[in-house]
């Protein structure tokens, strides 16, 4: 045992002793060795710290990762694309980041990384394609529906004629609910039932396993760097911290299997739905495809687990913030009303009792809304890369080094680990405009506003929200039209008004951002009355 800790205390000593190949690039000074600028980054509200260093650094920082190693945060859009864009997969996952995958959907897609990444992905793609997306739009529509009679039946029963709702939890529910009837053709039920099982072991989930990270929990999860995967696995899987994680699993692939059995004997009867459950199973058995590019059992159950979480908890969460900054600004809620008023009335006009597709991309401003709730209120956070080989890094603005050299490009040996911030890359003002640190739906509608001559960043808006590149966020389509379809509901049926309470809002990490109030997260209290009748404006 003494030689052991004699090994590892000789290992950090040449850690910290031994100088870095980024030494020079500029960055924050860091107060601690063991965490680094650690607790800067996790134990302050989501994306203050990474505003402030883009803001004084530019888009490339190094700063301290744990026992004085160098990480550099990146947002400099040419630096991204090449990173994300442009190397396949020369810059992997990191270990941390994948044992996170693992823990909360099995190895599945957003665990897997290499040629088993590309496999599945390939089965998967076709199930988000834009024809697929199509077809699940009265899916979205019917669930959007459910949460406004669910919502309306509450009110009614108000003397105050309103209702303070923690937005949220509604939202988690009626995302569920849109992943049960999209992706396995089933129905959770979780709108009308809040003791479904699923429902009560994804509720604030993420907020107690990651939310508030301790400075224990953060040297932890560096500790683990330094050891084989195996090891962290086997330690993580006995980790009574992640047993809430460990029973949801348990349950999403127990209803996964169900499911997934289920499908096998509706396609052997014939029977071929549009849900993406079935284009995969259907990919999976096809018997033109060779045997090695399908999905195992244990792949194919946890590509159901990571849509299940990441198809959920990601939207509700968007979709929360969206309203926030609806209630926050009654002219734009209003503006974005009107504009669905007008729709509406086309649609009636055509006797037509469905939207389409068409009817939602006819609607600027709602599209302007969501693409800035996507861009100002970035839920996924950051993206964690380690490259596998050396590589040259190019910049869209050259920097000045410590020793007074400009740099237009970085040369980083293998092991680099880069931190990319999403949330700071979508504030980007060369990008985005001087304003970029402001909600304002409108730049989308402004000619000029938001750069289109700068690199191209991510597969929508030029936004990182959904990554770029062979790790782009496969149901990204899916998303988009989702929270377009709830928007439009929730818009032409509800007023909604900020609370008291909106005034200790934060912006708080939990693997994702989620909003905190007097230090409970998950919360978002708002006001919610029917909306006004087309005569009251």
């Amino acid at each position: 045992m003494l030689v052991i800790c004699t090994i590892i205390i000789a290992y950090f000593f040449y850690k910290a002793t031994k100088r870095s190949p980024l030494w020079h690039i500029p960055g924050p000074k860091s107060n601690s060795f063991i965490l680094g600028n650690l607790c800067e980054l996790y134990q302050t509200p989501t994306g203050s710290t990474e505003f402030e260093w883009q803001e004084t650094y530019g888009g490339i920082v190094r700063f301290k990762g744990s026992f004085g190693s160098d990480q550099l945060m990146i947002t400099d859009p040419k630096a991204l694309q090449h990173i994300f864009q442009g190397t396949d997969y020369k810059w992997r996952k990191s270990s941390t980041r994948r044992e996170y995958a693992r823990l909360i959907s099995g190895r599945g897609l957003t665990w897997a990384d290499g040629d088993v990444h590309k496999r599945q992905r390939k089965i998967m793609l076709p199930g988000f394609s834009a024809p697929a997306a199509k077809n699940l739009l009265p899916f979205f529509a019917s669930c959007a529906a459910n949460l406004c009679s669910r919502w309306a039946d509450i009110i009614s029963t108000s003397s105050q004629q309103f209702e303070v709702l923690n937005i949220p939890e509604w939202t988690s529910r009626a995302t569920l609910d849109v992943i049960g009837q999209t992706l396995f053709d089933y129905d959770f039920e979780a709108i009308s039932n809040e003791h479904n099982e699923l429902v009560k072991h994804y509720r604030s989930l993420m907020a107690k396993i990651f939310g508030n990270p301790s400075k224990a929990s953060l040297l932890m999860l560096e500790l683990f760097k330094y050891f084989p995967p195996w090891f962290m696995e086997f330690m993580n899987d006995r980790n009574p911290r992640f047993a809430p994680l460990h029973r949801l699993s348990q349950v999403a692939t127990n209803t996964a299997k169900k499911l997934v059995t289920n499908k096998f004997d509706e396609l052997r009867e014939g029977k071929n739905k549009k849900d993406i459950m079935t284009l995969l199973v259907q990919a999976n058995t096809d018997v033109s495809h060779n045997i090695k590019s399908r999905l195992s059992e244990e792949e194919l159950l946890a590509c159901m687990q990571a849509l299940m979480f990441a198809g959920h908890e990601t939207t509700a969460n968007t979709l929360t913030w969206m309203l926030y900054e609806l209630a926050r600004s009654p002219r734009l809620q209003e503006r974005l009303r009107a504009e669905i008023r007008c729709t509406e009335q086309r649609i009636m006009s055509r006797r037509d009792a469905e939207i389409t597709i068409q009817d939602l991309e006819s609607m600027p401003l709602l599209g302007a809304v969501v693409k800035e709730t996507l861009r100002f209120h970035t839920v996924s956070i950051n993206m964690g890369r380690t490259s596998v080989e050396d590589d040259i890094l190019p910049l869209s603005k050259p920097i000045t080094t410590k020793t007074g050299e400009i740099l237009q490009e970085i040369p980083l040996p293998k092991g680099t680990t880069i931190y990319a911030s999403i949330s700071a890359y979508n504030r980007n003002k060369d990008i985005f405009g001087d304003d970029a640190c402001m909600f304002n739906a409108d730049r989308w509608l402004e000619s000029g506003h938001v750069a289109t001559g700068v690199c191209s960043m991510g597969v929508y808006a030029n936004l990182a929200t959904f990554s770029a590149g062979v790790r782009s966020c496969v149901g990204w389509r899916f998303a988009v039209l989702e929270l377009q379809t709830f928007l439009f509901e929730l818009i032409r049926s509800f007023e909604f008004t900020t609370t008291p309470a909106l005034n200790d809002i934060q912006r708080m990490s939990a693997f994702v951002m989620i909003p905190s109030v007097r230090g409970e997260l998950s919360q978002m209290p708002l006001r919610v009355a029917s909306a006004p009748k087309d005569d009251e404006y």
